[in-house]
C-alpha cells in the first residue's frame, strides 16, 4: 500500500487515512479498501493515485483492480442492496459479502450512505475481515460529515489530476 499524502488535512482527515491505513496492513488478506460516499464518489482509498497508472499500464481495458473500480463497484452494491431491502421491507443494509472462487468483496454501511468496501483475497478470514470493517465504521462513522467528505474527495482530487471525475 502506498501512503497517501496528509499534509495539510484536517485532524479528522489524518485520523480517518490512519484507520483506513491500519486496516489494510493489520488485516491478513485484504486486497485493497474504499471508502465511498453516497453518491458513489470515492473519498479514501488504500491506493491513492493508482487509478491513472492502472490506466496506463491496462490502455483501453480501464484501471482494473484499482480503486476507482471498487468505489464503482461497492456503490452499485450498496444501491443494489438498499434497493432490496426496500422491496422486501426489513429496514436497513448493515454489511453484505460476497464470497467468489479467487476472492472476497465485503460493503458495510458507515453513515448518511456512505459505505466501505473492502476486497479480500480467496485466503482471507471473512469473520476477521467484518469484524475489523465493524471497528472501522465504529471509530469512522461519526466524524464522517459532509464537510470532511468534501475534503477528502478534494485531496483525493489533488492526488490525482489526471482522472476523470
Amino acid at each position: 500500500m502506498t501512503a497517501p499524502s496528509t499534509y495539510g488535512l484536517s485532524s479528522e482527515a489524518r485520523n480517518l487515512h490512519w484507520l483506513l491505513t491500519n486496516l489494510v496492513e493489520e488485516v491478513p488478506g485484504i486486497e485493497s479498501v474504499a471508502v465511498v460516499s453516497s453518491d458513489g464518489l470515492l473519498l479514501l482509498s488504500s491506493d491513492p493515485g493508482h487509478t491513472e497508472q492502472s490506466r496506463q499500464t491496462r490502455p483501453g481495458k480501464g484501471p482494473r483492480g484499482s480503486s476507482a473500480d471498487l468505489a464503482t463497484i461497492v456503490s452499485g452494491i450498496g444501491s443494489l442492496t438498499i434497493g432490496a431491502a426496500k422491496l422486501m421491507d426489513l429496514g436497513g443494509v448493515k454489511h453484505t459479502m460476497i464470497a467468489m472462487e479467487e476472492g472476497s468483496l465485503f460493503v458495510m454501511s458507515i453513515s448518511d450512505g456512505s459505505l466501505l468496501g473492502v476486497h479480500g483475497s480467496a485466503e482471507c478470514d471473512m469473520s476477521v475481515v467484518a469484524y475489523h470493517m465493524a471497528l472501522f465504521v465504529g471509530r469512522a462513522g461519526h466524524v464522517l460529515t459532509p464537510e470532511l467528505r468534501s475534503e477528502l474527495r478534494k485531496s483525493l482530487e489533488a492526488e490525482s489530476p489526471g482522472s476523470a471525475r
